[in-house]
């Protein structure tokens, strides 16, 4: 399989170096058969140079229309107001009878895309789709949202699925839900990186210096990552197994109670769908 990324920027910059690191270490499980199977567009030349230098064979362009070409799969990966333009520059190259087009730019729906292309033919049958991932993606850890567009067949459902596991874990939906998934997995890495700054914060006035704080910050959550992922539990079942009657750690949940921590977690993250 064959992928075309356009844009190199933080998102689509984490895309290809997840994807590239897959193709590198086992072939991308049989999808991306080597980093040569990989070709992305940028305007920014040092950006790409960077590229090259990181994965030797990776295919650049600062052309996006002979970026596309060849491609079993295009993925957006610009800002939302540029997406109409890049549809114009590659819509007179794509071939939509074999050719795949991912949307990863927030708000930009399949129905968008087919605005978009509305004068390329085929664009009826075309196989679009609407993808939010996020930043972990350079490290096969994102959380994606696939949303198929609604002529998308089984097949291009399977390819795209295909395509981000091999950057993480994979949450097929309609597009309605691809905004609050958003907002948990994308908008929500930033929302956890305060609370651990915080907990930092905390550590600090009670001692540690910064780098100690950090380091037992991230160990923490990723121990109670890890324990969630391992035993299934209900996170509630978890915190039982360290709260007891008269404790310190019931004395600080019902401080966060106190201080409205749930209700700030749940309207952050329901902010942006407002």
């Amino acid at each position: 399989m064959k992928i075309a990324v356009i844009g190199a920027g933080n998102m689509g910059g984490a895309l290809i170096k997840g994807w590239a690191k897959a193709a590198q270490r086992d072939g991308g499980n049989g999808f991306l058969a080597s980093v040569e199977d990989i070709s992305i567009a940028d305007r920014n030349l040092q950006v790409l140079e960077n590229f090259k230098n990181t994965f030797p064979g990776i295919r650049t362009f600062t052309d996006n229309a002979e970026a596309v070409k060849g491609a079993d799969i295009v993925v957006i990966a610009v800002k939302p107001w540029l997406v109409e333009m890049v549809s114009k520059e590659i819509s007179a190259v794509l071939d939509f009878d074999r050719q795949i087009v991912v949307s990863d730019a927030a708000g930009i729906t399949t129905e968008k895309l087919v605005e978009f292309f509305m004068d390329v033919d085929g664009v009826g049958e075309a196989q679009f789709f609407y993808v939010i991932p996020n930043i972990g993606a350079e490290f096969g850890k994102s959380m994606s949202f696939v949303a198929p567009g609604a002529s998308a067949n089984t097949e291009a459902v399977e390819n795209v699925s295909d395509l981000f596991k091999l950057v993480g874990e994979v949450n097929v939906c309609e597009e309605k839900m691809v905004g609050p998934g958003m907002m948990m997995a994308s908008c929500g890495i930033a929302y956890i990186m305060r609370y651990i700054r915080a907990q930092m914060e905390a550590g600090v006035e009670m001692g540690f210096y910064p780098k100690d704080a950090q380091q037992i910050a991230m160990q923490t959550m990723d121990g109670a990552i890890t324990l969630l992922r391992e035993t299934g539990l209900h996170p509630e079942a978890a915190i039982d197994k360290v709260t007891t009657p008269n404790g310190t750690t019931i004395k600080g949940l019902n401080e966060l109670d106190h201080a409205g921590f749930n209700s700030a977690v749940i309207r952050s993250l329901k902010a942006g769908l407002k």
